[in-house]
């Protein structure tokens, strides 16, 4: 998703205390399996951050809106994906090496670039064009059996009825240039329907490969419309995560508890807060557990970045549950990993991507993140490594 464009107007961020709306509520209290306890949450500690300039123009492209990033295991290198639609070039891909080690993140190299492609050989057409072929990338994986692409789109739900064609959310499978290869048959209740579905903005941003490769998991940004509210500082709401075969046969679909909002938006804003779940990694030796990042933007406070501990065991199968607003359901439990304000990084910014980098000498696992700069240039390009175990 791109966040609001205005920016914060300080750093301090006013911290409320957790409270749910009575629906939500007793979902997150349902009592988990006591039989089937929440492993040792991981610890976090920041290894170091590199800036990439702005704008930098890299082959003909402008380098920015990176959304998405994976570590390809057949060559080392990483992938990159930008949310731009088209509207200063074509949707597209970098490859890059990134130097990571225990004692830092040192160099971001851009290596290659290239752009999506439809199933006739197109590059992808921009919004303005209104033909609904248009797509809005949000997040890339690199299949760990072939090394060909995996990427969400989250479409578009036009701002009121008519104003615009509805662009469905995708899963889609690409080769390493970026030529079309298929896609993924997503649940019904990704679809945009009048009524139903994702919201504007709040559809498909994460999406992870589990089990070895044998599984894809992704989540929903936000809380679907016939889920119930968006998050409020009063407030938090469940979003839907779904673990699928990949031919697309729906295992198993959970609730996810996002975090209300964290400080109140200033009221002459004309922007209102901004959260969600844009990126999930499962560990790579459990299938039911993730590292979940939530990114929430409030006017006049700026950003709140969080990576959360969860798991699936104990939670509640969803899928047939038509509207979490409706029945009480056990959602996945959580616990906080880090706070991106407590790590001394040099800014908090729109972190919207994250992978698995190598592992360190320690024996941690090092995950990578990038945020999302929307293309101004009082947002940044950072690339965060930390250590996890």
């Amino acid at each position: 998703m791109r966040a609001s464009l205005t920016r914060r107007a300080c750093a301090a961020a006013l911290l409320l205390t957790s409270a749910l709306t009575p629906a939500v509520a007793s979902a997150v209290t349902q009592p988990a399996d006591p039989a089937r306890p929440l492993a040792r949450a991981a610890h976090a500690r920041l290894l170091g951050e590199k800036i990439v300039p702005y704008k930098l123009d890299f082959q003909g492209t402008t380098v920015g809106g990176l959304s998405g990033v994976d570590r390809d295991r057949c060559t080392g290198d990483y992938v990159f994906i930008s949310d731009d639609r088209g509207s200063l070039q074509p949707a597209r891909f970098y490859t890059a090496r990134v130097d990571v080690d225990e004692t830092g993140v040192h160099a971001v190299d851009f290596t290659g670039t290239h752009p999506f492609r439809q199933p006739g050989g197109q590059v992808y057409p921009a919004p303005s064009l209104g033909d609904g072929k248009a797509v809005d990338p949000e997040e890339i994986r690199v299949d760990p059996h072939t090394c060909n692409l995996w990427w969400a789109q989250e479409g578009d739900r036009p701002k009121t009825a008519g104003s615009g064609p509805v662009i469905q959310p995708s899963i889609q499978f690409a080769t390493p240039d970026g030529d079309y290869l298929g896609r993924l048959r997503l649940p019904a209740n990704y679809a945009i329907t009048a009524d139903r579905g994702p919201r504007r903005n709040q559809s498909i941003e994460a999406i992870a490969f589990g089990s070895h490769g044998a599984t894809l998991t992704s989540a929903i940004e936000g809380p679907l419309l016939q889920d119930g509210p968006e998050p409020t500082t009063e407030h938090g709401a469940l979003v839907r995560v779904t673990r699928q075969t990949r031919d697309g046969r729906v295992l198993a679909q959970f609730a996810y508890p996002l975090e209300k909002i964290f400080a109140i938006n200033d009221p002459d804003s004309p922007w209102g807060p901004d959260t969600g779940v844009p990126s999930i990694l499962a560990f790579p030796d459990d299938p039911d557990r993730y590292l979940v990042l939530e990114r929430t933007w409030v006017a006049g406070a700026g950003y709140k970045i969080r990576l959360f501990d969860a798991t699936t065991r104990g939670a509640t199968d969803v899928q047939a549950v038509d509207s979490l607003a409706d029945r009480p359901v056990t959602p996945m439990r959580k616990t906080l990993v880090a706070d991106f304000h407590t790590l001394g990084l040099s800014t908090v910014d729109n972190t919207e991507g994250m992978t698995w980098g190598p592992v360190l000498p320690s024996g941690e696992r090092s995950v990578v993140l990038v945020s999302d700069d929307n293309f101004v240039s009082d947002a940044v390009t950072q690339i965060v490594a930390l250590a996890v175990r």
